[in-house]
């Protein structure tokens, strides 16, 4: 008897796991990207950063540039060593994707996000 309560237990604690798995809080993305200035390889990883956000991320992602010639205390703390950067910090894993964001499959990978073909 005792048995049957326990599968009935993880069966309802594996329907909480799902449901909490599934949360929209859970889909929203902490994305901040470090850059230099105005450079050519800045601006193309601004540009093909919002490109993927807007095709597989709509409405789930807060993306935060920061230019490194402006503010560049912020770079100690993400250990910022090349730029461009893209740091994810939610969902984790944190992750890191170093250059002009012109891989979209790179991207996503590092992202996490999987793409239904």
């Amino acid at each position: 008897m005792k048995k049957v309560k326990k599968a009935k237990k993880a069966d309802s604690l594996k329907g909480k796991m799902e449901l909490n798995m599934e949360s929209p809080e859970r889909d929203r993305y902490t994305l901040r990207l470090y850059i230099t200035g105005t450079t050519t390889r800045s601006t193309l990883a601004i540009t093909n950063l919002r490109k993927v956000c807007e095709e597989y991320l709509e409405g789930r992602y807060e993306l935060e540039v920061i230019d490194l010639y402006k503010k560049p205390a912020l770079a100690k703390g993400d250990q910022i060593i090349a730029a461009p950067t893209l740091i994810k910090k939610l969902p984790l894993p944190f992750r890191r994707i170093i250059g002009d964001m012109s891989d979209k499959e790179k991207v996503l990978l590092g992202l996490d996000v999987r793409v239904e073909k």
